[in-house]
């Protein structure tokens, strides 16, 4: 039997926002590397990461009082990672870097990790930059892919995963 509210929350189990945690962390990541600390870019990107993250949970725990509401902020939260896919975008643009494509056995990496059974943080201990998997050096030229363990420095390596 269902009380007078129908249960709500229980976001962090949600595929969705296990995965636009993961985004968020790999976008503050990127910016504090690639993007300077005073730009209006660095700002935007970490916000449209944020936004996504924080407008599926609320949606959620909004959920028992109106699923209209819940629609409409998972509808932001939406946007916001096109907000963020298009920033990502800009960057790769504006400094000379391949956009992959559907095809590209790199792209094809990075979906693996979308398929695994439980997205969280916690068991993609390797993977700090989701969107970007070579690292940059500070001129945007592509060097080496990067693995970074949580409490350990980052270190180059010849294969994520």
């Amino acid at each position: 039997m269902t009380g007078f509210i129908p249960s709500h929350g229980g976001y962090r189990e949600l595929k969705s926002f296990q995965m636009s945690e993961i985004v968020y962390d790999a976008t503050v990541y990127f910016c504090e590397k690639h993007i300077d600390r005073f730009s209006r870019t660095k700002d935007q990107m970490v916000q449209a990461a944020r936004s996504g993250r924080q407008n599926i949970a609320e949606g959620s725990m909004a959920s028992a009082v109106s699923k209209e509401t819940e629609i409409k902020l998972v509808g932001v939260a939406r946007a916001s990672q096109e907000d963020l896919l298009l920033d990502y975008q800009d960057y790769l643009r504006q400094h000379g870097l391949p956009l992959w494509g559907k095809d590209d056995p790199k792209t094809a990496e990075v979906r693996a990790i979308g398929r695994a059974p439980d997205r969280s943080y916690a068991v993609i201990p390797g993977l700090i930059a989701l969107p970007v998997l070579l690292s940059l050096s500070r001129n945007g030229t592509p060097t080496q892919p990067i693995s970074c363990m949580p409490g350990r420095p980052c270190r180059a390596s010849s294969r994520f995963l």
